[in-house]
């Protein structure tokens, strides 16, 4: 019998053709990596050197009445400014402007931008987010080192609730913010809230006459917390809506924050009030 010889088959080339599906899948995911390339490449050598916000995650509340083993000054002759302002004027000028619980540095930065020829300085009792910030202020003024740019801002831990007229001599501020402080939401925790008739007697003190105290939050509570006891207080005069319209401050306290860009994020609201500081009565 012959032999039944094999007829090799003919080769083909087929190609798979994706579904419409795994197309627009692939089309998106080429996208984001497109994206993601571009912002990398976009990004300056400022924000690669600043500090990872991920490495100094706090949480969010802290007890201001416990004993926090701080540092602080007998008074305010006796506090060495020059170690937070090392490279800013000859050391002479103070402290005008100070951010009360300042986070992560947002508002601190953004009002040293504005103000380049005057000291600010935030105060903020957490460990972490304070070591942020000074890592953020380092990185800022290292990238602007030719320009001299940040040298005026800084940032220290402190409890200000307790500690304030250590650093301050009296009417030694002309603008002070609380930016989205803590709620407290539970009656018993209402004595912590940072504006209180007895604390608010000391920024009173503290604050010169015609200064401004700036407070905002995104709790309604608060808000009118804050606004009951700041209209009660008689060297207190809340600002017009036209003059907090008009404060280049509001705006800045409004959209450089942190937590002001969160709630932005989640649509959520946000509630200013703004009050200067009366004249002290005759008596």
């Amino acid at each position: 019998m012959s032999e039944i010889q094999e007829v090799p088959k003919e080769e083909t080339n087929t190609v798979t053709v994706p579904s419409k599906r795994k197309q627009y899948r692939l089309a998106k995911q080429e996208e984001r990596q497109t994206k993601h390339v571009k912002i990398a490449e976009d990004e300056s050598a400022e924000s690669k050197s600043l500090p990872k916000k991920r490495y100094y995650r706090q949480r969010a509340h802290s007890n201001p009445f416990s004993d926090h083993k701080l540092d602080y000054p007998t008074s305010p002759e006796s506090m060495d400014w020059s170690k937070l302002y090392p490279d800013f004027g000859n050391g002479d000028k103070p402290v005008t402007i100070a951010d009360i619980g300042c986070g992560y540095g947002g508002l601190l930065v953004s009002l040293a931008e504005r103000f380049p020829e005057r000291k600010i300085l935030g105060m903020e009792i957490r460990v972490q987010v304070t070591e942020y910030v000074e890592e953020r202020i380092r990185a800022l003024r290292e990238s602007h080192s030719e320009i001299g740019k940040f040298n005026n801002c800084a940032v220290i831990r402190a409890n200000s609730m307790k500690f304030l007229p250590n650093f301050f001599k009296r009417s030694q501020l002309d603008k002070m913010f609380f930016c989205f402080p803590d709620p407290h939401f539970k009656q018993r925790k209402h004595k912590a809230r940072i504006i209180t008739n007895t604390l608010i007697s000391e920024y009173a003190y503290v604050l010169k006459e015609g200064g401004i105290l700036y407070t905002i939050t995104d709790v309604l509570d608060l808000h009118e917390w804050m606004k009951k006891h700041l209209d009660e207080h008689p060297l207190f005069e809340r600002l017009t809506p036209e003059q907090e319209a008009n404060d280049e401050c509001v705006d800045i306290m409004t959209n450089a924050t942190e937590e002001g860009k969160k709630v932005s994020r989640n649509k959520g609201s946000k509630y200013i009030a703004c009050y200067t500081r009366l004249p002290n009565p005759t008596i």
